[in-house]
């Protein structure tokens, strides 16, 4: 049986000079004892699958509703996919698979009910207090203090790699907040947590697709237009379209997201080798991002990415559904500030006078802590007098 010793002194046997060794973690927030067994990412990995908002995330858009059907995926099903293929990445670039797999699954913690139209609906609201919502942030506060469930503190005291990971998670619709707290604002992310962020496009991309497919939002002759899904087709060949298209279809998103995995993959170690980081305090003091895919690759993804946006995103029905979504946050938040103390007791305490901020924000958080379903049912019990409380 392995102590944590041993498997912390393997890592520096197997891992490269440039990826984040455990017995290194930076410090947690509150002091702890290190465990027997499990290293620091171990232990931050299942602090996270073992919270209330992991497992939230089953109930949380991804595109598609969840009462849309049970084919698509939902937040938690592609923050599996994001984990899955960040692992891959890491083990093959000699990371630290656990650190890749903490910052993985807790990188969408913060997101609210109904996806991207959720935050926008958050976002569209706050403004009108002057402060912002940003799910990045919220997943932070999530893990720094939301979560209840140690006597000792507040937050599940994560190492951190995993709090930068989450704070600076970047892509083409996540970007970092403003109110990064001061102590992490001039600490770059690891090679590990660029690997997350890279992994999240690329799940995203390739299971749009799919569900786009699936829905009828899209069609493969719409896709015809991208250059990346031409070479996949090809490669797959004209036999294998005559036959099962449900078999076509899975098939071509496989080869989609093999030909930019190993596009990425060469790219990233060409990156490293150039900078020839000895340490992964290198990496941290490095500007600028070295995990990427080549630039032809990258012109074909933005490529795909555009036809997503315009072919599926903008579908009517997804249009249609992200309104009423959008319509929902909002009746909601309306109900609620105008009069708080129908918010629960743990919610809106009464023995406290809160200001227009912090009222709104109070109301938000409660909002984003929403699944699809509560949410609905929610709007059932404010709005329809026969409905239970």
């Amino acid at each position: 049986m392995r102590t944590r010793k041993e498997i912390e002194a393997l890592e520096n046997k197997i891992l490269a000079p440039y990826a984040m060794k455990s017995q290194e973690a930076g410090a947690r927030q509150y002091d702890e004892p290190p465990h027997e067994w499990r290293t620091a990412y171990q232990r931050d990995r299942d602090r996270i699958v073992h919270s209330e908002a992991f497992r939230k995330l089953e109930y949380k858009t991804q595109v598609f509703v969840i009462f849309e059907g049970d084919y698509y995926r939902t937040r938690l099903t592609h923050t599996i996919e994001v984990a899955q293929l960040a692992r891959t990445l890491g083990r093959n670039l000699c990371l630290n698979e656990d650190l890749i797999e903490a910052i993985a699954l807790a990188h969408d913690l913060g997101h609210p009910p109904f996806g991207h139209a959720g935050e926008d609906a958050l976002n569209d609201i706050v403004k009108e207090a002057k402060i912002e919502f940003n799910h990045n942030f919220r997943s932070y506060e999530i893990v720094s203090k939301l979560e209840k469930k140690y006597p000792q503190f507040d937050g599940l005291n994560l190492s951190r790699e995993v709090i930068v990971g989450i704070l600076k998670h970047q892509t083409v619709f996540d970007m970092p907040g403003a109110a990064i707290p001061k102590e992490y604002r001039n600490e770059g992310p690891t090679l590990e947590a660029q690997i997350v962020d890279i992994a999240d496009s690329l799940a995203y991309l390739n299971h749009d697709i799919d569900d786009g497919l699936k829905s009828g939002c899209i069609s493969e002759e719409d896709l015809l237009e991208s250059k990346l899904w031409q070479k996949a087709v090809n490669k797959i060949g004209a036999d294998a379209q005559k036959n099962n298209r449900e078999m076509f279809r899975y098939q071509v998103v496989k080869e989609l997201i093999d030909r930019q995995v190993k596009d990425l993959l060469q790219a990233t170690f060409e990156n490293i080798q150039k900078l020839a980081f000895k340490s992964a305090d290198d990496v941290k003091k490095h500007k600028g991002y070295i995990v990427c895919f080549s630039r032809s690759m990258k012109e074909e993804r933005d490529e795909l990415q555009q036809l997503l946006n315009e072919k599926f995103y903008h579908h009517w029905r997804v249009e249609r559904m992200t309104t009423k979504a959008r319509r929902v946050i909002r009746e909601l938040f309306d109900v609620y500030i105008k009069n708080p103390k129908q918010l629960p007791y743990a919610i809106y305490p009464r023995d406290q006078k809160f200001s227009k901020a912090e009222k709104y924000a109070i109301i938000c958080n409660y909002l984003a802590s929403m699944t699809d379903r509560f949410a609905l049912d929610e709007q059932k019990r404010l709005f329809e007098f026969k409905s239970y409380v």
